[in-house]
């Protein structure tokens, strides 16, 4: 499956990048089975400050202003999320101020995924991978111990959903974080996995386009977070 083939919409109209995003996202965060909505999935996640997330399964032109406005006026409690696949700037004149919005957009990224090994690790630096619950994870320890770089893959049959990327500012411009990507891209392609999908920042959006990911929506993040006084 390439990329072009796996962006395409469902028969229940829910992208299939999306969907593959979800069904990974799920099983790395351990979250309940998403929920199929009208207009797409919704997530109980049960964390204090994420609940619950509404993801809409359509992107771009493709998401209308109408159809976020009547989910987003369905929800009253705190610490549930909206995941829509437009701009923010687009999508932050859809809400009402009892919405924190996330200014910087997030990328849905996707990569063909192909077993060509990885690097290794620096000098000094040690690399641990386990796998828990069809999750794969690794860490990078820095030569004192601390941890410099970590992150996961949840290959669910075709696709793989990187996730949790991160590497400690300390020691950024040293490899690690493709070292980190490689390596769980291997782990995913050895089990079967054919393309890649990830929802990625800015910060990370250079290092994944190096690595050969490509854009296919950008991503705005919104968490409903009423003043008190509404909430009281």
């Amino acid at each position: 499956m390439d990329d072009q083939a796996l962006h395409s919409l469902q028969g229940d109209g829910v992208d299939s990048t999306v969907q593959a995003w979800v069904d990974g996202w799920v099983v790395s965060r351990g979250a309940a089975p998403p929920l199929p909505e009208p207009w797409g999935r919704t997530i109980d996640v049960g964390m204090s400050g994420h609940v619950t997330r509404h993801v809409f399964g359509a992107t771009g032109d493709d998401l209308d202003e109408a159809t976020v406005r009547k989910v987003a006026e369905t929800v009253t409690g705190h610490g549930v999320w909206l995941k829509a696949f437009r701009d923010p700037s687009v999508v932050s004149g859809w809400l009402d101020d009892s919405w924190w919005i996330d200014p910087e957009p997030g990328y849905l990224m996707t990569v063909p995924l192909v077993a060509d090994g990885a690097p290794e690790a620096p000098d000094g630096y040690r690399l641990r991978q386990w796998s828990r619950g069809g999750v794969t994870r690794l860490m990078v320890a820095a030569p004192d111990g601390s941890l410099a770089a970590r992150g996961q893959i949840a290959p669910t049959g075709v696709t793989a959903v990187a996730d949790r990327i991160e590497t400690a500012p300390e020691h950024r411009r040293k490899g690690l974080g493709s070292l980190v990507m490689r390596t769980l891209q291997n782990a995913a392609a050895r089990q079967g996995a054919r393309t890649g999908v990830l929802a990625g920042t800015p910060a990370g959006r250079g290092l994944y386009e190096a690595l050969g990911w490509t854009v296919v929506a950008p991503l705005t993040s919104a968490r409903h977070d009423p003043p008190a006084s509404a909430r009281a």
